[in-house]
């Protein structure tokens, strides 16, 4: 039996910062109706869950065509970890063994482009990896934070150096990651092996955190295709 990649999206019901975040309307179509709608239209994606602890989103979700799971409450805490319920997710979907690949994805960030996830999959078949994060790069991050009520910076600024100097990094930009369906069970962690990444632009990598970031995806309509 040919073992399948599945997708994964998380998608609690609750949110301090947002109300009902899951479901607000971002360009007339409800947030989680971006993820699920990037994994349908993959050429590789053989299953497209939506895990939630209310029954709302769950409804919504199975209208656009995914599948549902219902989730525990003790996995849709505050607290609670993408991990945990990842593993309660695979606990319940894949209790034939069916499953290699899982790509967690995060309804928080609704733009990817059109074949984002199918790239990263076969970059992740290519590369032999066993864990990978889709990422922005980065060159001019320069950080400063309080340490004993006093500003540090991650730099030395005696000896800024100019852009084209600084070294590329990578930021997770949150939007998706891949891994392997058993080393994850052992590891219980989204990063294991060898761990590559897939990098987006700056535009896809915003997420929907906070109130004002629904207004920026507002005045990206053209992006929502």
């Amino acid at each position: 039996m040919k073992k399948k990649i599945i997708a994964i999206i998380l998608a609690r019901g609750g949110s301090k910062e947002i109300k009902n975040k899951n479901i607000i309307k971002i360009n007339n179509k409800q947030l989680i109706f971006w993820s699920i709608k990037s994994c349908l239209l993959s050429k590789l994606i053989d299953e497209t869950w939506v895990t939630s602890d209310s029954n709302k989103i769950l409804n919504i979700s199975e209208k656009y065509g995914a599948k549902i799971l219902k989730r525990p409450k003790k996995y849709a805490k505050d607290n609670s970890s993408s991990e945990s319920a990842w593993l309660h997710a695979i606990k319940h979907i894949d209790k034939n063994n069916f499953v290699k690949t899982i790509i967690g994805i995060q309804p928080t960030s609704p733009l990817r482009p059109k074949k984002c996830l199918d790239e990263a999959i076969m970059k992740f078949k290519k590369e032999k990896l066993d864990s990978l994060f889709s990422s922005q790069k980065i060159k001019d991050h320069f950080i400063w934070e309080n340490k004993k009520k006093k500003l540090v910076p991650n730099y030395n600024y005696r000896k800024r150096k100019i852009r084209k100097k600084i070294k590329e990094k990578y930021l997770e930009n949150g939007s998706f990651f891949i891994f392997d369906k058993r080393k994850f069970l052992i590891n219980k962690c989204r990063f294991f092996g060898k761990i590559g990444t897939y990098s987006m632009g700056k535009i896809f990598s915003f997420q929907i955190d906070e109130n004002e970031d629904i207004k920026l995806f507002q005045n990206l309509k053209k992006y929502f295709k």
